[in-house]
């Protein structure tokens, strides 16, 4: 079922994805091929996705070659000062500090102790998906690491509430590295987006100059895909 949100996330869910392209327009057509996403100017070069009118995601132009072509999950913070040092004391890195984005919003990166990346976001004008777990939306964030017991205890200090409390519903898993890539890899969140049918939505990414790297295979969380787009960022499908 599809979940309609507007109002603010609680602390430690993820509440927005965006990616860095080397181009936007490319990226405009295999995603808008793949999910049937639309798009707006966002500014810079940049493109807010969007769904049904309901924001899913960012695409924006990479102004680095040596930044990776990746996707980044956001999770919710009302403090991002607050959430940074908390995750400097835990062990963790912040890779970007944070900085106002117009009105919409702050945003930080930050790195935990295995080097996963993954953004911090307090909302304003913002408050993130417009929509999620729907098909072509955002559905689950999975962290593969090189250690998930020391993974479930940062993460575990930074968003307790949102991963552990009483009635959590989390969107945000741990598991080997290994189970998915190479031995050697580096610890990484893969970001899944929601498919009624993984197999049918491999072929299209196939069709749309994508590859995959892990084809189907049963999780708790429903059957995954671990693929690439058009310009080499890896994001995985998932078949509730």
């Amino acid at each position: 079922m599809a979940e309609n949100r507007t109002s603010e996330y609680t602390e430690g869910v993820p509440c927005w994805v965006d990616v860095q392209l080397p181009d936007v327009e490319a990226g405009k057509r295999f995603y808008g091929g793949l999910f049937g996403w639309t798009f707006e100017d966002a500014g810079g070069g940049a493109a807010w996705a969007r769904l049904d009118g309901a924001g899913v995601a960012r695409l924006s132009r990479k102004r680095d070659g040596r930044m990776p072509t990746v996707w980044t999950v956001y999770f919710a913070t009302p403090d991002i000062g607050d959430l940074a040092r908390r995750i400097l004391a835990a062990g963790g890195q912040i890779v970007n500090a944070p900085v106002p984005v117009r009105d919409l919003g702050t945003a930080a990166l930050a790195a935990d102790p295995q080097g996963a990346v993954f953004g911090l976001w307090q909302a304003a004008a913002h408050p993130g998906f417009g929509v999620r777990h729907a098909p072509g939306t955002f559905a689950w964030a999975q962290l593969y690491t090189s250690d998930t017991d020391a993974a479930n205890v940062f993460y575990g200090q930074l968003f307790n509430e949102a991963l552990f409390g009483a009635g959590a519903r989390p969107d945000f898993g741990r598991a080997p590295v290994t189970d998915v890539f190479a031995a050697g890899m580096p610890s990484q969140f893969v970001v899944h987006f929601r498919t009624g049918d993984v197999a049918a939505a491999v072929g299209a990414v196939l069709e749309l100059g994508g590859r995959v790297q892990a084809p189907p295979f049963e999780t708790s969380y429903g059957k995954v895909a671990v693929v690439t787009d058009n310009q080499g960022a890896s994001f995985a499908l998932l078949q509730r």
